[in-house]
């Protein structure tokens, strides 16, 4: 905890807001969708599925196949506290939303499921597919109870590594990486999904200050040949490969 509080500090000092930014791309992005204020009727859904999640009293049995909870190290937990811990916040699901909308998202990979609050909110953007692995039996089998209702969205039981080998659709939109918290896990992934980018895609990494070995993968991503464009918000990293761009990296206060 005291590296993330350290590191948010250095990066209210280095960050800035759209003022700061002079590429195009990212101006509009900041703009128009990560500076977006208004209230889409969608955020109501995402606000119910988080809040019926945080009122769930049920307890399971946890299966970490990642770095593990910062909160906790016991193996069985309550729904309720894993959304309030661990769940994605209200306000990026609804930037995640705003991001799927945006980006005309039509492809998406999830690593991590987890309760799926974040594999809901991107799961109402328009014309939107989603494939979201989970690690963890009994969360996969809570969640795919829970979101059986979306036809556009397909949930896989495996661990990363094994899911990725076995994907079907080799090219991505969108690829979130929201688990396996650890270093080397995280280049692997990415090694492991480039092949599937395009020249609009982009990738997430979640909580890229959660560690030193985070904070040291983000940084050898953000210099890969392929990589033109990233975004450090703090606890979400992104990164285009957009070709038509010079490489340029970008740190934003949301």
């Amino acid at each position: 905890m005291t590296y993330q509080v350290s590191q948010y500090l250095k990066f209210l000092i280095r960050s800035t807001n759209q003022h700061g930014v002079h590429s195009p791309f990212v101006y509009n992005l900041v703009t128009k969708c990560f500076y977006d204020r208004k209230h889409y009727p969608a955020y109501q859904n995402i606000k119910a599925y988080k809040k019926a999640l945080l009122k769930n009293k049920k307890r399971i049995s946890i299966t970490d196949l990642g770095a593990g909870s910062k909160t906790t190290n016991q193996n069985t937990r309550l729904i309720k506290s894993i959304a309030q811990n661990s769940g994605t916040p209200l306000k990026r699901a609804k930037l995640l939303y705003r991001l799927v909308n945006y980006l005309e998202c039509q492809s998406i990979l999830e690593l991590g499921t987890s309760l799926g609050i974040s594999t809901h909110a991107m799961a109402l953007g328009n014309h939107t597919k989603i494939v979201s692995t989970e690690g963890c039996p009994n969360l996969y089998n809570f969640t795919h109870k829970n979101l059986n209702a979306f036809s556009n969205i397909t949930l896989i039981n495996s661990d990363f590594r094994s899911a990725i080998a076995n994907l079907k659709s080799n090219s991505y939109d969108l690829v979130f990486f929201d688990g396996n918290h650890t270093k080397q896990a995280t280049l692997a992934y990415f090694e492991a999904l480039l092949n599937s980018t395009h020249n609009d895609s982009v990738f997430i990494f979640d909580d890229i200050y959660w560690s030193e070995g985070m904070t040291e993968a983000w940084e050898i991503i953000k210099q890969h040949p392929k990589v033109t464009v990233t975004i450090d918000t703090f606890y979400w990293g992104f990164v285009f490969f957009r070709k038509e761009q010079e490489k340029e990296h970008f740190t934003i206060r949301l």
